[in-house]
């Protein structure tokens, strides 16, 4: 490939594919809601709303917070009511507004983890001895904002007083090593970590509910496109986590799983060496935090579509994502032999 390279001929077409009318009629004019289609955030607010009325013994929502722009902040608990304590996995997706299959893999997951518990056994012991919290979109704001007015908008959508750019980067925003190399502090670029660590409402709410609750989380994952990649601490530096073994074994397992479903290969690694250095994200945060395994998911794809991946690639990326989910999931269930002199959060 070279700079010259056309992959797609007619942009804006792509992008009217996604938003634009063929596909309101689609997610509109059927009885049932439609999970191989894009969905905005006022479909998918009211989707969270419908799933915990008609499954309330397996489904509970609430919200964590308000955005800067006022919205709620839904987050749907779920599992199998069997005792109080339960160990808990954490997924988060639409971090970065543009990243539509995010959502839409979050929306997948809850599907799945609810239609699959009669017959599925794995996802009946899953769902029997983790709860689920799934936020299908953290960035809220950004999220709307990248349906009615910039499809490749990335950030949050706060208000900066010196300059006219608008947003946070929302992970680059987290408590851990803030705002050095990998994040800007110009508040027009991209990367802009903000103007201190949980500066956004967004990132804040998420940080306090799993500080609150850290003893119980053994898992943290958050959804992201694009590259193919499985990514683990640290993102910030390059060294090894003292519990190497452990998460690297679980990202092989759940890359491995991944690949099952249609041959589709993902590049697994510690984030600074196998995409780049970053400061200030949420993978690094709830790892220091003390959730053992915290990772982030690139889905697909290597950047022929980018963030404009077809709605026809939804199931089939889905599919495979669960499977690496699960995977990991599963793995929480089983011990793994960590030193605890290296790491004491234990």
């Amino acid at each position: 490939l070279n700079d010259k390279d056309v992959f797609i001929s007619n942009l804006q077409k792509e992008i009217e594919k996604q938003t634009g009318y063929r596909s309101a009629r689609r997610r509109r004019s059927e009885s049932h809601y439609d999970y191989e289609v894009y969905h905005s955030l006022e479909e998918i607010q009211s989707w969270m709303l419908e799933v915990n009325r008609t499954h309330p013994e397996i489904v509970d929502m609430f919200s964590i917070g308000t955005s800067y722009e006022g919205r709620p902040l839904y987050v749907l608990q779920i599992g199998k009511r069997s005792r109080p304590q339960k160990k808990a996995m954490w997924i988060d997706c639409g971090v970065h507004a543009r990243e539509w299959i995010g959502p839409a893999f979050c929306q997948w997951f809850v599907k799945e983890a609810i239609n699959s518990y009669q017959h599925d056994s794995v996802m009946r012991r899953l769902m029997n001895q983790l709860n689920f919290y799934i936020m299908p979109v953290l960035n809220v704001d950004g999220y709307h904002y990248s349906w009615t007015t910039d499809r490749f908008w990335r950030k949050t959508r706060s208000k900066n007083h010196k300059y006219h750019c608008r947003g946070v980067d929302a992970n680059r925003n987290w408590k851990v090593k803030w705002c050095e190399e990998g994040a800007s502090s110009h508040p027009c670029d991209d990367t802009y970590c903000g103007p201190f660590p949980e500066s956004e409402p967004e990132v804040r709410a998420v940080a306090k509910f799993l500080r609150k609750n850290k003893k119980r989380f053994k898992a943290y994952i958050s959804i992201h496109a694009y590259a193919q990649m499985l990514l683990y601490p640290y993102s910030y530096k390059y060294a090894m986590i003292p519990n190497f073994g452990c998460v690297e074994s679980a990202a092989q397992n759940a890359v491995t799983a991944l690949y099952s479903a249609y041959g589709v290969r993902y590049r697994y690694g510690p984030a600074s060496t196998t995409l780049y250095v970053s400061s200030g994200s949420s993978m690094d945060w709830a790892y220091r935090i003390g959730i053992q395994y915290a990772f982030a998911f690139e889905l697909r794809d290597t950047g022929y579509y980018g963030f404009l991946l077809p709605e026809a690639l939804i199931n089939p990326t889905c599919t495979e994502t669960l499977r690496a989910v699960k995977a990991i999931a599963t793995g929480l269930l089983k011990k793994c032999q960590v030193n605890r002199d290296v790491f004491p959060y234990i």
